[in-house]
């Protein structure tokens, strides 16, 4: 590796990042630590060049309420502590890579003049920029994205012409139930509003499986929530009682009451038109190809933040995908201003290790989840555990409803996903940090990792997960998936066990139809009342009691199969009617 304090013949360059915020914030400091005579110019196209974009749904709800807060870094600061040149406001037209040139304009002159900047290097850090389909209406007043500090303003500014806080309470539409439209809904109904989200997909939060998504949507239901899945936004309309008003027209015909405001969480793009226009290669749907050091097609041209694809480490084989998270956006910049001063650092590829608070529930993944592995036609396997947070016998101890998806054999770890209360991004920060080392599901379940009673557990739901799935890889268990239920239940030669305690059968419903109960302390002197030479599928509430279960059955020559339905009542009970 190439030490740039030693290296004289790449300082002094002059290097132009267009983009500021994490990608290209972290590049400029970077490389003005490394080289003090290096002339460094940062574009930006609107007046804020590094801020807390993650924060601002937060501030929008008034748990963040320093204004001053969201600007991470301002031009000033970065111009007195760093020597940067930062121009805000100002908007690259067209970038000449032959005779390394950018041309920008500033926009907040009445009649803008294009300027020409030269480079040496030049770092894109573009972003990428909210999807506004073209929907009849969307552009009325009271409708808003959620890109940059000025939409978090307005968002604000509206907000405070409305009559909060009274006894009837105004109404709002989420269009989109991702990350950020999720945080949006609990931010207005905290600001006193009533809440619909409108989602064309069956689920909230697509990186989960719908299983997982499920747990969120009954809380969110629990908490007055309007959840409208599986339907999409066909026209926006004017309220006949008010012109700043919006009823929200859905393609199955329904229409959603009157809303005051209309948040667009539709997803984005990546912002790259001149981009692609200036020879630099961009894929399918517009996202800028790099290779593994940040490099793009065009030399001396970078690329890094949501507007790349990079590899895909989970899958392997090359694979590529689109990850727009800050982290990895941050380390790109970071590893750019390296590689530029000849430290040729190569990026792993992005995990896709998520978390979004949702009112009291945090949800978390990383890595590939079910939809990607049968696309790509990846064999895989799933365990379902649901353990607490820590030591049972501990005050307050939450349930973390954790699926750990993996190859079926060989026991890699293609990902995770996680819900709950508490403890739920520690897990599956562990879980990234294990693939990442190319750890397995059995190394899994020999993590050595903190405990006491009140912060964890002997047993880790990490290693809890781990066990489970090596179980499966050893043959000691064989499981139903909570989809095949209904399907496997209906075969004439099986037989469904619930071993839950009678009274929790009483107070939370049957499993299935025609399922026999036996709680499990009772199993080894009533298991004559299971019919010999059946298939026997067994549930318990969480999974660990059909799994014991599982296995003294298992061990008796009277039944043809023996398997444990994965995830058990608690997972089949939420999306049961899915099937």
């Amino acid at each position: 590796m190439t030490n740039p304090d030693t290296n004289g013949a790449r300082k002094g360059q002059k290097l132009v990042i267009i983009g500021g915020v994490a990608g290209g914030a972290s590049c400029a400091a970077r490389a003005r630590r490394l080289d003090e005579t290096a002339e460094i110019l940062l574009l930006q196209s609107g007046p804020d060049v590094s801020f807390a974009s993650c924060g601002m749904p937060y501030f929008i709800g008034g748990e963040i309420t320093d204004r001053n807060q969201m600007s991470v870094q301002t031009p000033g600061s970065l111009r007195s502590r760093f020597n940067i040149d930062v121009r805000v406001n100002t908007r690259v037209v067209s970038i000449n890579t032959e005779a390394k040139t950018v041309t920008a304009i500033n926009e907040t002159q009445a009649s803008p003049e294009k300027e020409d900047f030269t480079y040496d290097q030049l770092v894109l850090a573009v972003g990428s920029e909210p999807l506004k389909p073209p929907i009849p209406g969307i552009n009325r007043p009271g409708l808003f994205v959620l890109r940059n500090l000025q939409d978090m303003d307005n968002i604000v500014a509206w907000l405070q012409t409305l009559p909060l806080g009274g006894e009837e309470k105004p109404h709002a539409v989420v269009a989109g139930a991702g990350f950020v439209g999720l945080e949006m809904v609990e931010q207005l109904m905290r600001r006193g509003l009533d809440v619909t989200v409108v989602e064309m997909l069956p689920q909230v939060l697509g990186p989960l499986d719908v299983e997982m998504a499920a747990i969120v949507e009954e809380d969110m239901r629990k908490k007055g929530v309007n959840l409208v899945t599986g339907d999409a936004i066909q026209e926006f309309l004017p309220a006949e009682d008010d012109e700043r008003s919006t009823v929200v027209k859905l393609k199955s015909g329904k229409l959603l009451p009157s809303a005051v405001l209309t948040i667009l969480g539709m997803g984005v793009r990546p912002g790259t038109k001149i981009i692609s226009e200036a020879g630099i290669e961009c894929g399918p749907r517009g996202h800028i190809i790099v290779d593994d050091y940040m490099r793009t097609n065009v030399p001396d041209v970078w690329a890094a933040g949501d507007a790349i694809e990079v590899r895909n480490p989970v899958a392997g084989n090359d694979e590529k995908w689109a990850v727009p998270l800050a982290g990895p956006a941050n380390r790109q910049g970071r590893m750019i201003a390296d590689n530029i001063y000849g430290m040729n650092r190569k990026f792993k590829g992005t995990y896709a290790a998520s978390v979004v608070r949702v009112f009291n529930l945090v949800a978390a993944c990383v890595g590939m989840n079910e939809k990607m592995l049968i696309q790509k036609n990846l064999p895989f396997a799933c365990v379902h555990v649901h353990p607490g947070s820590h030591a049972g016998y501990f005050p307050g101890a939450k349930s973390v409803n954790f699926k750990l998806i993996f190859h079926p054999t060989t026991g890699k770890v293609w990902g995770a996903q996680a819900v709950g209360e508490d403890g739920v991004e520690k897990r599956i920060d562990v879980v990234s940090t294990a693939m990442q080392g190319q750890l397995t599901v059995g190394d899994l379940a020999e993590l050595e990792l903190c405990y006491a009673p009140p912060v964890g557990s002997a047993k880790d739901p990490v290693n809890i997960a781990g066990m489970a799935a090596q179980n499966v890889i050893d043959g000691f268990v064989e499981q139903v998936d909570w989809k095949e239920l209904k399907a496997v239940a209906s075969l004439p030669d099986v037989v469904v066990l619930d071993v839950r305690n009678g009274s929790e059968v009483e107070k939370d419903g049957k499993l299935i139809e025609g399922a026999i109960n036996i709680p499990l302390n009772d199993l080894r002197s009533r298991m004559n009342e299971i019919p010999d030479g059946k298939r026997v599928v067994v549930s318990c509430a969480s999974g660990q009691r059909a799994y014991y279960a599982t296995r003294i059955l298992k061990q008796s020559a009277r039944f043809s199969k023996v398997e444990n339905l994965s995830g058990a009542w608690k997972t089949y009970s939420l999306v049961q009617n899915r099937v």
